[in-house]
């Protein structure tokens, strides 16, 4: 039977970056600071952590990704100005999303800002 190649997952979320690698039944997870203004210093930190007691680096086979980061910048309203541009005739459709609301009867709910600046419609679809 050959090697096992390890799996590698990276979370990097609001306060704590996780980090684990899987080889077989083997393990080993790893909890560090999350580094807001430079991501990946607490990413790789926390790799070199992972690998030195599971594997060489040369033996992982492949790397999961998964971020808090563009989610809590948009809720927090700390990324940069953006845009929306759709379909003509489809501009309102995340503000409706599913429908779903606290109280779809009251007429005189607040709604949260929308996270884009201004929303453009373009007459038909671009291809390519």
């Amino acid at each position: 039977m050959g090697v096992l190649a390890a799996r590698l997952a990276v979370d990097i979320g609001g306060t704590f970056t996780d980090i684990a690698i899987r080889v077989g039944e083997l393990l080993i997870a790893a909890k560090v600071p999350t580094t807001p203004k430079a991501p990946q210093d607490g990413v790789m930190h926390g790799i070199r952590q992972v690998l030195a007691a599971a594997v060489p680096p040369a033996l992982v086979g492949t790397v999961i990704h998964g971020t808090m980061l563009a989610t809590n910048a948009l809720i927090e309203r700390k990324g940069a100005r953006t845009a929306l541009i759709t379909t003509e005739g489809f501009r309102d459709s995340l503000e409706i999303a599913y429908e779903s609301r606290y109280d779809q009867y009251d007429i005189f709910l607040d709604l949260p800002r929308s996270p884009w600046f201004r929303a453009r419609c373009a007459s038909r679809r671009v291809n390519g």
